[in-house]
């Protein structure tokens, strides 16, 4: 099938790559002339996984193209996909849907025989009964469907979650373009991937409530961190018993300091917010957002208080600066909160990442930022580990311990085994545990 993606981003680009592994002949399209340039050139302007190859290999075998022309790129389109960024909105947290609505005035206008119009953007209930009604209105005559088609792609693990997904969301109001969506994804027929097939509304809202629930899982595990604390207990084992639970289970249940990235954040405010227009309010989804805000800002206390109440002058090593590993991407980390924090207190911040440090000189000042994490740590009067790249997981820690000014580190995602801390002579801060010498 013709496919046409409107959006180079995260959510497009994979998407369009996926798509055109899957068979289908697929133009990605974009404003911005730059992106486009050097995508034509092979460069990828995200940091993800296996993405750089699997274009490559599209592109050689004539699936995958990009181009500026929506028009030529859209005329014998069997579907065209919505990719497009829905940032919160300034002032008030709902989403901001101008470049889908431009999207459709735009799509409108080029349009030829039957097509299929796919909002693949995270977008709140509404969206594609609205996105219909531009449509209708610029072209009366146009012969369309207007489908939801929600995405579910982990940053890190995008290009297997497309392949291999839980689920696939359609929804849809005709069945002319329910077959057009199974042709589409007909390749993962043979991984009997289940196609739930469901109203617009329905899908549309299928979206925010998966990641209002998995944002409620992990700020419902950091809770229970802060208790684990107190008493004595220990999180990660707290987590391990009721994650065999089947009602449970154990994914999402990993203390740390807060959530962040491309999704949870403004999805679950936007979840808010449609809910309190609609007079049907979420309290459950506005303290986990304002619960994961405050976590956060409190990150830096724990700082504060493995170095004895003062870190003015001292130097802190970080390691990690995006969301999560497996990513470049910055958006509302918690490094964005902690680090100023800590400045703000006088600390000098020594950085490291593997990827995001490109994005975070944009957003982090006055930040040393090296080229490895030992450079990082060297004359450091303390380490905090803030995101889990696997080549924080083992680390020299005798040398950790020598380049160290004094050996304290501080683990946000709780890495190390206090135990083994402990025999080294690190004085070790985790998350939800506390180590206790055998008696």
């Amino acid at each position: 099938m013709r496919v046409t993606m409107i959006g180079t981003g995260y959510v497009g680009l994979v998407s369009g790559a996926c798509f055109a592994d899957f068979g289908h002949e697929v133009v990605c399209v974009d404003k911005d002339r730059e992106k486009i340039e050097k995508l034509e050139q092979g460069q990828i302007p995200i940091f993800e996984p296996g993405l750089e190859s699997l274009v490559a290999e599209n592109v050689k075998a004539g699936r995958l193209s990009f181009s500026l022309d929506l028009a030529a790129s859209t005329a014998k389109a069997d579907a065209v996909f919505i990719a497009v960024g829905t940032p919160s909105r300034r002032g008030d947290g709902y989403a901001d849907l101008s470049y889908v609505y431009k999207a459709a005035e735009e799509i409108a206008e080029v349009i030829e025989g039957y097509t299929v119009i796919v909002t693949k953007s995270t977008v709140p209930v509404g969206t594609g009964t609205e996105v219909e009604a531009i449509i209708r209105k610029t072209r009366p005559d146009a012969d369309f469907s207007v489908v939801s088609n929600p995405e579910f792609l982990r940053e890190g693990a995008a290009i297997r979650d497309f392949k291999r997904p839980d689920r696939v969301v359609v929804g849809a109001e005709d069945e002319r373009a329910v077959k057009v969506m199974r042709e589409l994804y007909r390749p993962l027929f043979l991984n009997e991937t289940p196609i739930v097939v469901t109203d617009r509304a329905t899908s549309e809202l299928i979206k925010y409530a998966a990641n209002a629930f998995l944002a409620t899982k992990i700020t419902f595990i950091n809770e229970m961190a802060d208790i684990c604390e107190k008493v004595g207990a220990n999180v990660q084992e707290v987590a391990k018993g009721i994650g065999y639970d089947g009602r449970i289970g154990s994914k999402f249940l990993h203390a740390g300091p807060g959530y962040g990235g491309s999704c949870f954040p403004k999805d679950t405010l936007a979840l808010v917010r449609t809910a309190q227009s609609n007079d049907a309010p979420t309290k459950i989804i506005e303290a986990v957002v304002a619960i994961n805000d405050e976590r956060k800002k409190k990150m830096a206390g724990r700082v504060l208080s493995a170095c004895g109440g003062s870190i003015a002058g001292k130097a802190i090593a970080v390691l990690g600066l995006t969301f999560k590993p497996n990513t470049d991407d910055m958006r509302d980390s918690p490094s964005l909160d902690i680090i100023p924090a800590l400045q703000a207190a006088g600390a000098k911040i020594r950085a490291f990442d593997p990827a995001g440090m490109n994005e975070a000189k944009a957003l982090l000042k006055d930040v040393d930022y090296l080229e490895g994490p030992y450079q990082a740590l060297d004359g450091a009067d303390a380490v905090l580990i803030v995101t889990e790249w696997d080549e924080f997981r083992a680390l020299d820690l005798e040398r950790v311990k020598t380049l160290l000014n004094t050996p304290i580190m501080i683990d946000l995602r709780n890495i190390y085994n206090p135990a083994e801390m402990a025999e080294l002579g690190i004085e070790y801060h985790s998350i939800g545990r506390a180590y206790q010498a055998p008696v």
